[in-house]
């Protein structure tokens, strides 16, 4: 079972001051920044997918490239650009959430086709089209009626036509990446339907989308529903799905490979679970800077908070929690600290159980990665990008040695 991270232009700056938080002068992004696969000694993935929406944009919205850094994409290739180990897969998709409100994809074969190409994709998404709706019910309906949306139909069948001709193409230009076929579906039997369709037109590689909003269950549902269609040579990629627990399961039915941002994501889009710990997930400390959090602002510009005041505080929870990795601040003290902290930003949530957890366990002391070694306590400070983007590179190390475990438990059985 593989995993592959997808490319969202998340580096960090490794001439980050944690104490002062100012960069290098002469810092350049592109050429100094790091990704997650320079940060470690072994890549903390089997590769990466990148989406053509995410270095060109799709459907009227801009990418996350400059034109400067989408030149040097083509020109360099993928795999020189990413600054990528020989041995790590690179896969392409068209980035079909960034059109989903789209009647039909803004792309076109030829375009979609030429950027795996000649940008050097190892594998390539046919172009698909997104279907949010997902009802085990329609399955279940009475003859002679269909509860299915025509809209939901409709996009069904782009999806299908758009990968018959792009295989068609594909082969007749005799590219060097392998064709991916992409299956869209709104319940079990639709997506049995259209891997059953890729696989007569001849794919052998066949990616389930519109997986991301699917429970475990649900997906399983899909999984027992599209086994007894698939051949036994036709490998399965799961688009935007973590779920570990389930990882064997999903390989009797043949998942080789699934991608998924939701372990970089959780460390700073979440109230919880921001940090993996070895056996349990934690809440990171939130420490906002005074002159960037937009709420703290206001309530200083309204006049209803000091900025003499939050300044003292917020230096106040810095120290604090870095004389508490020493051992020097006690944790109750701490904590109190940082809770009037947050009263002055005004979060909506307490989170002075959570922190006594996190405070009391000191997670980052027991990991091993290069990230919670070299930041100590501040991989668990929730507090502008250098920080939380790179506790988001520890949660894919974690995310990854987990997966490795399971597959050597997989192994030895």
């Amino acid at each position: 079972m593989k995993f592959f991270f997808p490319d969202s232009q998340d580096l960090v700056d490794p001439s980050f001051d944690y104490i002062t938080e100012k960069r290098s002068d002469t810092r350049i992004r592109q050429r100094d920044d790091l990704y997650a696969h320079e940060i470690f000694k072994t890549p903390p993935y089997d590769g990466m997918l990148v989406s053509k929406a995410i270095v060109e944009g799709a459907g009227g919205t801009s990418g996350r490239y400059t034109l400067g850094q989408q030149r040097r994409f083509t020109v360099q290739g993928v795999r020189e650009f990413l600054r990528l180990p020989h041995h790590l897969e690179i896969m392409g998709d068209c980035g079909a959430f960034t059109y989903v409100n789209e009647p039909e994809p803004p792309v076109t074969i030829e375009e979609v086709a030429r950027f795996y190409d000649e940008c050097g994709f190892d594998s390539g998404a046919s172009i698909d089209h997104v279907i949010l709706d997902y009802n085990p019910a329609w399955d279940s309906s009475l003859p002679g009626m269909d509860p299915v949306p025509e809209a939901v139909r409709k996009r069904q069948e782009i999806t299908i036509q758009l990968a018959r001709d792009f295989l068609k193409h594909c082969r007749k230009e005799n590219f060097r990446f392998e064709p991916l076929g992409v299956a869209q579906g709104w319940s079990p039997k639709s997506y049995a339907t259209s891997v059953s369709a890729l696989q007569k037109m001849g794919y052998k590689y066949i990616a389930l989308g519109g997986m991301v909003p699917l429970k475990s269950p649900e997906i399983m549902q899909v999984l027992n529903a599209v086994s007894p269609r698939r051949k036994p040579e036709t490998r399965l990629h799961l688009f935007g799905v973590t779920r570990l627990d389930h990882v064997n399961r999903f390989r009797e039915h043949g998942v080789i490979s699934f991608d998924s941002t939701s372990p970089l994501r959780q460390a700073f889009k979440e109230d919880k679970d921001n940090y993996y710990g070895k056996e349990r997930t934690y809440v990171a400390i939130r420490v906002p800077q005074v002159d960037v959090n937009v709420k703290l602002k206001n309530k200083i510009m309204s006049g209803e908070v000091r900025q003499e005041e939050a300044f003292r505080l917020e230096r106040e929870c810095m120290e604090g929690l870095r004389q508490f990795d020493s051992r020097r601040f006690p944790r109750k003290d701490l904590i109190d600290l940082l809770i009037q902290y947050q009263s002055l930003f005004g979060s909506a949530k307490n989170y002075a159980e959570a922190y006594e957890e996190t405070l009391r366990d000191r997670p980052w002391k027991d990991c091993e990665c290069a990230v919670c070694q070299e930041l100590g306590i501040n991989v668990i400070i929730f507090r502008g990008a250098e920080r939380n983007r790179r506790r988001g590179f520890h949660n894919v190390y974690v995310t990854y040695e987990r997966l490795k475990k399971i597959r050597r438990q997989k192994i030895k059985t």
